[in-house]
């Protein structure tokens, strides 16, 4: 759906844009030998509104001028600036909720042809800890948003719902060890998942940044369901080059990385830097009122993304 509106986008500021440049070259001259010949023909000085009526625009063009600097505005804006997206499901409880809007940064990793998503300019790359949408690996056509736990180069270990990481040794002399990240109780009962309570954790992923992450404890890891690398154990990954390992920050409500593998640098579309808006959808139950009439606005969590 995202290709497509990118497509279409493209497509319309291209038409307009040719119309106004038609326009601009061609057709007022047109207009303006119709306007000479009429005059001409008249025999006498035609009247201000006999000119302005020959000289004006079809609607049509007048049309395609008006659509064309906002369309191309709009263009420029979603496709090399910020993007905005919504947040359709739970997988990164706590950080983000359903009914939050945020804003994607399209040029921290990169400026990218619009239509195929190809990286023309690099700019930089992917931080462990960053919030990231991408394009889903196993169908394009889908964003998702999932949190950067594995570099390049990195080795992961999901186990007992514990992470252990050891980044990539990059030609050090003293190559890191691999670490159980740290991890800090919060509370339990705030969030649930199909009537259990989950537990609330702060995690510290690098000696700068720490998030919030949700574990259901009484539900066992899903291994059997694990993406398998080659010549690794199940629930152990080795990051290859050019890809990154995404989790969600729930934990146990969250296909990412761990089930279908790594995501490729060119699928990146860019880092998730704040929440613009945010609605709440809670009802009763049995309310006539539809699902996707929101509540109430959550003006509590309009912000920068942590």
């Amino acid at each position: 759906m995202a290709n497509t509106f990118a497509l279409i986008l493209v497509a319309v500021t291209l038409v307009t844009g040719l119309v106004w440049l038609l326009d601009h070259w061609v057709l007022v001259r047109i207009r303006a030998a119709k306007a000479r010949q009429a005059q001409a023909s008249a025999g006498s000085p035609l009247t201000a509104e006999a000119i302005e009526k020959l000289m004006t625009e079809p609607v049509w063009v007048e049309q395609c001028k008006g659509i064309f600097p906002v369309i191309a505005a709009v263009l420029v804006l979603r496709s090399f600036l910020y993007e905005p997206f919504q947040i359709p499901s739970g997988s990164m409880m706590p950080t983000l909720l359903e009914g939050d809007f945020i804003l994607v940064n399209k040029y921290t990793y990169g400026l990218k042809d619009p239509v195929t998503n190809r990286t023309m300019l690099e700019t930089g790359h992917p931080q462990r800890g960053d919030v990231i949408v991408f394009k889903y690996p196993e169908n394009p056509r889908i964003d998702y948003i999932k949190r950067v736990i594995g570099l390049p180069g990195d080795r992961i270990i999901f186990r007992d719902k514990e992470l252990y990481l050891q980044p990539a040794c990059n030609d050090s002399k003293v190559c890191p060890q691999l670490q159980k990240i740290n991890t800090t109780f919060v509370e339990s009962g705030e969030f649930s998942q199909l009537g259990m309570p989950l537990e609330h954790y702060t995690e510290k992923l690098t000696a700068t940044k720490n998030h919030d992450i949700l574990r259901n404890n009484f539900i066992p890891d899903r291994t059997g369901m694990y993406y398998q690398q080659p010549g690794q154990p199940v629930g152990e990954w080795v990051v290859p080059e050019g890809h990154y390992f995404a989790m969600g920050d729930n934990r146990d409500n969250s296909q990412d990385s761990r089930f279908w593998g790594f995501v490729p640098e060119r699928n990146l579309v860019g880092k998730a830097v704040a929440i613009w808006m945010s609605f709440e959808f809670d009802r009763p139950a049995g309310s006539s009122v539809p699902s996707w009439i929101p509540t109430g606005v959550r003006f509590n969590r309009i912000g920068s993304i942590q």
